[in-house]
């Protein structure tokens, strides 16, 4: 009876003390950002950063990897034509990294295989670069974030401290405000983490693809100048 008397109690002081931690509309998104406090403006910048960078770099890695199937066919046949320029034509107008990359070795067809070779790997790397930019920060972001997070849990601990020395008391209400700062803003860091890893280690799988077709595609034109009848 006497705990019971209590738990009554201290279900009383938590409503009377605190009354802004209960939602009229229940747990919404809103109101948990409102309550992790102020280090969850940054937290949900990062998120809509990770979310523009990865939906940006998937849009530019799809497009460079829309290959057609009969692209380096259609190359090979015209090399071996002899109509050098109807080729570099064929990749202007595919305008994607391994055309891009295969107009660069056209250009030097006449001179060394090592000549062409050195055109196509330097042609790569800045195709590359260029599908691995801005990745870096979403792999960044998927760092920081749950360190946010945890800025956010010592804000939490270090109000509940504050509360308990100004007013001297310990009680459900003020214990359980900063509680809530701490575990919201863990739980925010930590999801934002995720989604930012998530998406950096997808993309770089898509980019590793990439990295392999153009490779596969190099090889292919130097066997193809390489050819007797050429």
């Amino acid at each position: 009876m006497m705990l019971l008397q209590a738990a009554t109690a201290v279900a009383d002081t938590a409503k009377t003390a605190s009354p802004s931690l209960v939602s009229p509309d229940g747990l919404t998104l809103w109101y948990l950002i409102q309550q992790g406090g102020w280090i969850m403006l940054p937290i949900v910048i990062l998120l809509l950063g990770a979310i523009y960078i990865f939906i940006e770099r998937y849009i530019t890695i799809r497009r460079a990897s829309s290959v057609d199937v009969n692209f380096m066919n259609e190359i090979q046949d015209l090399v071996q034509d002899g109509k050098i320029e109807a080729a570099r034509a064929r990749c202007k107008s595919a305008d994607t990294p391994v055309a891009r990359m295969l107009d660069k070795g056209l250009r030097k067809i006449g001179k060394p295989i090592d000549d062409i070779e050195k055109a196509l790997e330097s042609a790569g790397k800045m195709e590359v670069y260029k599908l691995e930019k801005n990745l870096s920060i979403l792999g960044t972001i998927s760092g920081i974030a749950p360190m946010f997070g945890f800025v956010g849990t010592i804000a939490g601990v270090i109000r509940i401290f504050y509360e308990i020395a100004q007013k001297n008391d310990i009680s459900i209400g003020i214990v359980s405000k900063g509680l809530y700062e701490k575990m919201i803003t863990s739980a925010a860091g930590l999801v934002v983490g995720i989604i930012a890893h998530i998406g950096y280690h997808y993309l770089l799988l898509k980019i590793d693809k990439e990295i392999y077709k153009m490779e596969a595609n190099a090889i292919g034109f130097i066997d193809l100048l390489q050819e007797p009848t050429l």
